[in-house]
């Protein structure tokens, strides 16, 4: 099984972005938990993130016919990129979407996403577990 986790706009800055909602852990801390999860599990994972929006709608188009499922934390681009729901649309890999934070505790703006009409489940307000808990969840639904 190969799973692709992509990560939107400033994820990159884990550990210096409001730690009081965050934490301080770093991306390549979350990195190095996914991939350690990852490999007790027997499972191939490719972490990429990016701040730019074409970007994402092209790492996620690269995932048709190369990997089985995709976790997604599209930070911001919940909730204002109709472009990347159609990507996720369009190649039919299911998809969980992940939020460190809860988006619904938070301002009014936040508790829509765009995304989700994509994917199979949403994961939010778990911390950077939310992740694991997302791969596990593919895991068991998809028999990967």
């Amino acid at each position: 099984m190969k799973i692709m986790v992509i990560n939107g706009p400033n994820l990159n800055m884990l550990g210096i972005r409001e730690p009081d909602i965050y934490g301080s852990t770093t991306y390549d801390d979350l990195v190095n938990m996914i991939k350690d999860h990852c490999s007790k599990k027997g499972i191939e994972v490719k972490c990429v993130q990016s701040n730019h929006e074409g970007d994402l709608v092209d790492m996620i188009q690269g995932c048709y016919g190369q990997f089985d499922a995709i976790v997604i934390n599209p930070g911001a681009y919940t909730h204002t990129s109709v472009a990347i729901l159609d990507a996720l649309k369009a190649v039919s890999v299911p998809a969980v979407e992940v939020h460190i934070s809860d988006p619904d505790e938070r301002e009014k703006f936040r508790k829509i996403s765009y995304i989700r009409q994509a994917c199979i489940n949403t994961i939010k307000g778990h911390g950077l577990k939310g992740y694991l808990e997302a791969i596990d969840h593919l895991i068991d639904k998809y028999d990967l």
